[in-house]
């Protein structure tokens, strides 16, 4: 990777054809600079005029947002070995690329965002025709703002018969729309029908999944159901993704669109993030509501502490990830007891673990053994994931798969796409999950499912 002194645009993309004509390969610039401050969610919004390809990323612990528009280059896998062909793409894509970059900021550059499946055999089926099983996409122009600095990545692929003034006029366009253009007054959707999918059959799913665990076919498995909702005209998507940034602040706020649908969600579930070779994962399993006063809150948290089955539930988390983490990090840390993690609607049992990655490890290779934790999946790891794909009543497509970004410095960060919904013009839906084991109570779970939905159902207008 070529890390220069940024000269003029014209000057980048003339060199790029010219490098294009004489290897007869094209030709991947991605060029980095500073900018003026700029919000995230009007340059989501502008976006909507250039590309309906628009990615979104806000961290949940630090003041970080990736905002990207179009597709440069789509990484897709559909296979076992997804992380694998991913990053083997990745890393060519990388050694190829001229990058003109001096500021070398964390997010900025060669950045690779989207997400993977939870099961490569599902069938991809509805709703999800519009989203690959694997996919990470290398913007054409990304947001990414840190604090209060912002950075605009442009990236292009130059083929050699492209013309100098014509990309340069372009991407000076864009610019102008993505920074400057106009912005359309954000509405938030009018829902005006609700259904819960088969409700009575989920019902009858994780009944039956408790007599197999007491069978001991397995110690645990999450099962996910889905509610439908419809509204009266197409849902704005920045007027979503601004109604999460303001409601659900201790969560991660991302949003895919792919084919005309959007992905969206406020998980508050880390999967992996790196930094430097520093690893973050989390453990965040057990869940109750929050009171509504202080003491209510609190007595609802003690009571979550001390609770067998959710203990039980985090545990298994805890001993997954300790396991996984171990396999590629040294200096593992893990508290031996977990803390009661209060957001705005739910409060969850939650452990941190940090570590430090072994050299030859990337956050790929961390993200393909954490994939599925018994937090969305179950215990054991595969024997769940059976389970679930021959029993559950939906196809879960990217619900509760890793969802995040990784850059060109080997930083990056994967959540888990829970508290989540598939928007698709005027309907969406929306998933939620509850890990069952042998004292499991259908009607409890299927009420706790229904406190996990509403982040997303306030968010679209729902009830």
């Amino acid at each position: 990777m070529l890390h220069t002194k940024i000269p003029q645009i014209e000057e980048i993309v003339e060199e790029a054809i010219n490098q294009a004509s004489l290897s007869g390969e094209p030709q991947f610039i991605s060029i980095v600079n500073q900018i003026d401050y700029t919000d995230s969610i009007a340059f989501l919004d502008r976006a909507s005029q250039i590309d309906q390809h628009r990615l979104f990323w806000r961290s949940a612990d630090e003041e970080f947002t990736l905002v990207g528009v179009g597709s440069t280059k789509k990484i897709l896998s559909s296979n076992a070995h997804r992380f694998n062909e991913i990053e083997a793409v990745w890393n060519e894509i990388q050694q190829k690329a001229n990058v003109y970059d001096i500021l070398h900021e964390k997010g900025t550059g060669l950045v690779s965002i989207g997400g993977f499946s939870f099961d490569t055999e599902q069938e991809n089926g509805k709703p999800w025709e519009g989203f690959p099983d694997s996919q990470m996409t290398i913007p054409m122009y990304l947001l990414t703002n840190k604090s209060d600095q912002s950075f605009l990545t442009t990236n292009i692929l130059i083929l050699k018969e492209d013309h100098k003034q014509q990309i340069v006029h372009q991407i000076r366009r864009d610019h102008e729309q993505l920074l400057f253009g106009e912005r359309q007054e954000l509405k938030l959707p009018t829902c005006i029908g609700r259904s819960d999918v088969e409700p009575d059959e989920w019902k009858a799913i994780v009944e039956q999944a408790t007599s197999d665990i007491k069978d001991k076919e397995l110690e645990k498995v999450v099962l996910a159901r889905e509610v439908r909702i419809t509204f009266s005209e197409d849902v704005e998507l920045a007027a979503v993704i601004e109604r999460l940034c303001e409601t659900q602040m201790n969560s991660y706020i991302f949003t895919f669109e792919s084919g005309g649908d959007y992905f969206v969600g406020a998980t508050p579930e880390r999967l992996a993030k790196v930094d430097n070779q520093e690893l973050v994962s989390t453990c965040l399993a057990g869940t109750i509501p929050r009171g509504q006063d202080v003491d209510e809150d609190r007595e609802l948290g003690e009571q979550l502490l001390n609770d067998p089955k959710n203990r039980q539930e985090h545990e298994f988390v805890v001993q997954m990830i300790r396991e996984a983490v171990e396999a590629c990090c040294y200096n593992v840390t893990i508290p031996e007891e977990p803390i009661v993690y209060p957001l705005r609607n739910l409060q969850h049992l939650y452990t941190p673990v940090t570590a430090t990655l072994e050299k030859g490890y990337t956050l790929l290779d961390v993200v393909a053994r954490l994939h599925p934790t018994p937090a969305l999946g179950g215990l054991p790891q595969q024997t769940s994931v059976d389970y679930i794909r021959k029993r559950e009543v939906l196809n879960r497509g990217w619900y509760a798969g890793p969802i995040g970004w990784f850059d060109g410095k080997n930083n990056g960060e994967f959540a888990v796409a829970i508290r989540s919904a598939l928007l698709q013009k005027k309907a969406a839906s929306l998933f939620a999950g509850c890990g069952v084991v042998e004292d499991s109570d259908p009607d409890a779970e299927f009420a706790e499912t229904g406190v996990k939905l509403k982040p997303m159902l306030s968010a679209l207008g729902g009830y």
